[in-house]
């Protein structure tokens, strides 16, 4: 699959994404659906904010960076995206469990950057 016809695939997907959070948002009554009303919420919002950060990760690694091939960076962009995503999707839900607090929040910033660093101090294996 070509680069163009990625970024156009996943522009798409976002979109229907943001229509479908959009959808649950206002016709999905959250005391009526109970459990999956919130499910429905979370995942659809989850994969939007995937969609929309991995595309503008993207292209701010190709603006900012010009010594790397343009497709090198689509992976790093959709990692630190689906990162970025659980962290602000993660403190919705501990927000809405009542359990947010300024602790808990360094402690889930801790270790999504944890696991980030992971992912850039590792060496590549090469075959």
């Amino acid at each position: 699959m070509s680069l163009k016809n990625f970024l156009v695939l996943m522009t798409i997907v976002t979109t229907i994404c943001w229509i479908g959070w959009i959808t649950v948002l206002f016709y999905i009554n959250p005391d009526g659906a109970g459990f999956i009303g919130q499910v429905l919420f979370f995942v659809s919002l989850f994969f939007a904010l995937i969609g929309t950060f991995s595309i503008l990760g993207f292209f701010l690694r190709v603006w900012f960076s010009k010594k790397e091939m343009v497709f090198q960076h689509v992976g790093k962009a959709f990692r630190q995206a689906f990162l970025f995503s659980l962290l602000i999707v993660g403190s919705l839900i501990l927000q809405g469990m009542r359990i947010f607090t300024w602790w808990n929040a360094t402690l889930f910033i801790i270790c999504v950057a944890m696991l980030e660093l992971f992912f850039l101090t590792r060496k590549e294996i090469k075959r």
